[in-house]
């Protein structure tokens, strides 16, 4: 019998009168790992933030069932904080009021930087880094916190190729070890190299999970990005191909009437 290790029903929310999720269900089994997209504004973070605990739903419910782990798009810490300590807080969970990080705390801190390839930037003030460097250490810190179920707000957006390709790699990886892995992106080729599963958001509210190759053909795609999307195959990609957008073509009217 499959493991459900994330699972929400009903889900709707709403920032004034504009509906962002409505009857949104989703059940994810052990060491899935799901890309969530869709258009600006079309409810990706809050339908995170909503998954993680931090924000309670208009409606439905969340069904967690082990520890999460939030990775969100901006970290803005309060004080000066260097990166080792940025990843520490991680490890938060696991350190009572009264004790100090000990050994076994700077370890998984020091070893979750060497994963992400950012042992470099340990000593480094965290508001010092670049976006894409800031991004790297603040999955350091989900990865320090021994999740069993992570959700990751656009992890790859403010990164160069080869990071975006680490993290993914890296995802794919924990994946695999059993950890449940929910990430939001802008990029479908994402999804169809690396995703067990993908969720859809649309613009008016629907929306469609599965598959990444089943769900994700060009019609569903020009929909949900509102330009001209072609599916492509490449030998180098023989499991899904990948997916380009039409940028010259402001419509998808304009390329279904051509």
């Amino acid at each position: 019998m499959t493991e459900i290790a994330l699972q929400c029903s009903g889900i709707g929310h709403r920032y004034g009168a504009r509906s962002v999720l409505s009857d949104f269900s989703l059940q994810l089994p052990r060491g899935a790992l799901c890309a969530l997209m869709g258009a600006n504004g079309a409810g990706k973070s809050t339908l995170l933030k909503i998954l993680a605990g931090h924000l309670a739903p208009a409606a439905g419910q969340v069904h967690p069932t082990g520890r999460m782990g939030f990775v969100p798009q901006e970290v803005h810490p309060a004080l000066p904080i260097g990166a080792l300590e940025m990843v520490l807080l991680g490890r938060a969970g696991g350190i009572s009021m009264l004790r100090a990080p000990g050994r076994a705390d700077y370890a998984a801190a020091r070893a979750a930087l060497e994963r992400v390839e950012a042992g470099h930037l340990a000593d480094r003030a965290f508001l010092s880094l670049s976006g894409g460097e800031r991004q790297l250490i603040v999955l350091a810190r989900a990865l320090a916190a021994e999740a069993d179920v992570l959700l990751l707000d656009e992890p790859c957006a403010a990164m160069d190729w080869h990071n975006q390709s680490l993290t993914l790699r890296l995802l794919a990886e924990l994946a695999a070890t059993g950890i449940t892995i929910m990430f939001s992106t802008h990029a479908p080729q994402h999804a169809l190299e690396f995703a067990s599963h993908a969720v859809l958001l649309f613009a008016d509210g629907q929306h469609a999970s599965g598959a990444p190759d089943r769900i994700m053909d060009e019609a569903a795609l020009s929909r949900l990005y509102r330009v001209p999307v072609r599916r492509v195959r490449l030998d180098a990609l023989p499991r899904a191909g990948t997916a380009v957008p039409v940028f010259s073509h402001s419509t998808v009217e304009k390329l279904e009437s051509s």
